[in-house]
């Protein structure tokens, strides 16, 4: 398979979209600026740097990079920043957030607020598009960054906003693997009953769109063999998409697991909030950074084509 396939057909896919306005929070050095720049070369997003304007500047001259087509808004550290990005979401400038050079949860602190944040009815969850080389599919990883424990409630809402993500990303057949350490459903691990109550949610429509299995182990969710010999029959079985890990733990060393033995990238998203929001690391490929954007521009317009839709 092509290296970087999957990611290049997102990125295909986004051809012919309009610019996402796009809030680039604290972009103050060389990878967050020229990761920006790089997505706005492509017309994915029209970006709104937001941070200190000296030290945006400084950064854009340390990459070799020309800024001057992008506003500036100027604010005084990277807090007040994120919390600018916020409001020019809630004015609606802005179709999208970008992490830049600032930790996570100083970005998802402003998000979170319950007085001016972004929040919805929906958890606020995380997730990996991995583009493994040796695996078929583009995996759907969530929760590895943002719920630590969840609750069989947060799981619930972390299973739908993937399944919600792969549609957005143009995938009709979303299989979802709920994962344990074992394909059978022990009273003593929790994990694999919190599996099974999430299959009969499904079951009684809780959760939409996709078909869930589970508790299977990483094995019988990615390999079709190790399925058949375990004896599970099952449409996810061997063929999953989206994986859904027990907690923040798992998840976390599943995609980094994944990175560094495997030779996968893994673009970043959060979901469940007003808007998308890009996370890039500084270890990120460029076609990473890239590709979490396009991953981002698919999500806005399957927004907007949402709220066109319950409007008409």
């Amino acid at each position: 398979m092509n290296e970087h396939s999957k990611y290049r057909r997102l990125l295909d896919a986004c051809k012919g979209l309009p610019a996402m306005p796009t809030a680039v929070v604290h972009p103050c050095d060389t990878a967050a600026i020229d990761g920006a720049v790089g997505a706005a070369r492509l017309g994915l997003i029209a970006p709104i740097l937001v941070g200190p304007r000296k030290k945006i500047e400084e950064a854009a001259k340390k990459a070799d990079v020309d800024i001057s087509a992008y506003p500036i808004i100027d604010v005084e550290h990277s807090h007040a920043a994120a919390d600018k990005a916020v409001e020019l979401v809630l004015q609606g400038r802005a179709e999208a957030l970008m992490k830049g050079s600032l930790h996570t949860d100083e970005l998802m602190a402003a998000v979170v607020k319950r007085e001016g944040g972004l929040r919805t009815s929906r958890r606020i969850s995380h997730c990996f598009v991995m583009d493994v080389p040796s695996y078929e599919h583009t995996l759907i990883i969530s929760d590895a960054a943002i719920n630590i424990q969840p609750t069989l409630e947060d799981k619930m809402h972390i299973v739908q906003n993937a399944v919600d993500l792969a549609h957005a990303m143009g995938n009709d057949d979303v299989r979802v693997a709920i994962l344990s350490a074992m394909e059978t459903v022990n009273p003593k691990v929790l994990s694999t009953v919190e599996a099974a109550a999430l299959c009969k949610m499904a079951d009684r429509g809780q959760i939409t769109g996709a078909t869930l299995d589970g508790p299977l182990a990483l094995d019988n969710a990615i390999s079709l063999s190790a399925a058949q010999i375990k004896k599970i029959d099952s449409p996810v079985a061997g063929r999953a998409n989206v994986l859904i890990v027990p907690d923040l733990e798992a998840g976390n060393m599943l995609a980094k697991s994944l990175s560094f033995l495997a030779g996968a990238d893994a673009a970043g998203i959060v979901l469940g909030a007003k808007v998308p929001i890009i996370l890039t690391s500084r270890a990120d490929s460029e076609i990473t950074r890239l590709a979490s954007c396009a991953v981002a521009a698919l999500v806005a317009r399957a927004r907007r084509e949402s709220v066109a839709k319950a409007v008409g």
